[in-house]
């Protein structure tokens, strides 16, 4: 009888996105994006000008986390920003869109 080796499963260095808060600072746009893992990734969204407007920090952040889904995870997300409730703050929702059939061996749409 033969063993094998058992391969581990290495987790994705980023866990599945669950939220995106995202602040507006004189040094430029700072966010948060909170995993379902309880996990957090922080930091400036180097691409997007210190002047740049809401709505451009707004795609670049959802950009950035629907990149790293895909990349991660091999999922499709939706981000749906909340109505902001201060000045220079605003949050969102990352929701699951899809998995591809491949993924974790189920197909969800």
């Amino acid at each position: 009888m033969v063993r094998r080796k058992r391969e581990k499963k290495r987790r994705p260095p980023f866990g599945v996105p669950e939220s995106i808060v995202l602040l507006a600072t004189p040094e430029g746009w700072r966010h948060s994006v909170l995993t379902v893992e309880g996990g957090m990734l922080c930091g400036r969204l180097a691409d997007v000008p210190v002047n740049a407007g809401p709505a451009e920090a707004r795609a670049a952040a959802a950009a950035m986390v629907v990149g790293l889904a895909h990349d991660f995870h091999e999922v499709r997300v939706d981000v749906t920003w909340d109505p902001p409730r201060e000045p220079g703050s605003w949050t969102a929702q990352v929701t699951v869109a899809s998995t591809p059939p491949n993924a974790c061996g189920q197909t969800t749409g």
